[in-house]
């Protein structure tokens, strides 16, 4: 098994700020110094620069947001039909949707665990119904997801909580977190991991800060305790332009080791 990096280099569906299109650049050119004031060894002990655990599978050639979607959806597809687990390196959060139609044609329904600031259940944002603020409703519009589990939620309006009560989702706010919190699920998993899911003091390199978030910590604790068959992730809305001091690259090369470790699982 084998875990292969795809950059979506991608963020023409954002709202407010643009940026996140250079998250993979800039993801790969910490990776380069990280290598050289740590290691690629995860918590639970697995060396990434063995051979065969890790590759860079370039990036999604990106153009219209519709070319995107379908660029996206087709190299995800190439990458499990080979027997690979994709790790997304985002880019705006619109990538999820495609990069969920892909997994579902190979896998079928899918569990999907969340974290976020937000919902991502607006029907449309600003005349966008592909908006990286609408991926979850295109998502479970589809019957892509069977359960969908949010973490981190602390700025969700009527519009999104109307969608989350039509369709089940489940949501641990921030008001309501607690250290220790556990999943574990039946079917295959994708995890989805917006940087803002974090607290802007551990992360302020993204386009959204909402602050009273996660710790770095925290989102580890949940990835080292969670149950189930992890066959994709995504790893999106780094905004390096946002970046002061370049704070935010060092967390993403650690949550990257953290997610690659579940993949391996």
């Amino acid at each position: 098994m084998q875990v292969a990096l795809l950059g979506v280099p991608y963020d023409n569906s954002s709202s407010y700020r643009r940026g996140p299109e250079k998250a993979p650049a800039a993801i790969r050119a910490e990776w380069e110094r990280a290598v050289q004031y740590s290691n690629l060894t995860t918590e639970s002990g697995i060396d990434l620069s063995a051979p065969g655990l890790l590759r860079d599978a370039g990036d999604v050639p990106c153009g219209t947001a519709g070319e995107t979607r379908t660029a996206i959806e087709e190299h995800v597809g190439q990458l499990l039909d080979a027997g690979e687990r994709p790790l997304l390196l985002g880019g705006d959060h619109s990538l999820t949707y495609p990069a969920l139609r892909a997994a579902h044609a190979r896998h079928g329904q899918l569990d999907v665990l969340h974290f976020d600031a937000h919902p991502d259940l607006y029907p449309q944002l600003d005349g966008d119904k592909y908006s990286h603020a609408c991926a979850f409703t295109r998502s479970l519009e589809a019957g892509l997801i069977d359960r969908l589990v949010q973490v981190g939620i602390r700025t969700s309006n009527r519009p999104q909580r109307e969608i989350a009560e039509q369709y089940g989702v489940e949501q641990l706010t921030m008001a309501n977190w607690t250290s220790g919190s556990a999943f574990f699920f039946e079917r295959p998993v994708w995890i989805s991991l917006d940087l803002d899911a974090l607290d802007p003091a551990f992360a302020p390199g993204v386009s959204h800060p909402e602050p009273g978030g996660l710790s770095v910590r925290d989102v580890i604790g949940v990835l080292q305790r969670l149950g189930g068959e992890v066959i994709g992730a995504d790893l999106v809305e780094y905004n390096p332009e946002t970046d002061i001091q370049a704070v935010t690259a060092p967390v993403c090369f650690k949550l990257i080791k953290e997610l690659a470790a579940v993949l391996l699982q």
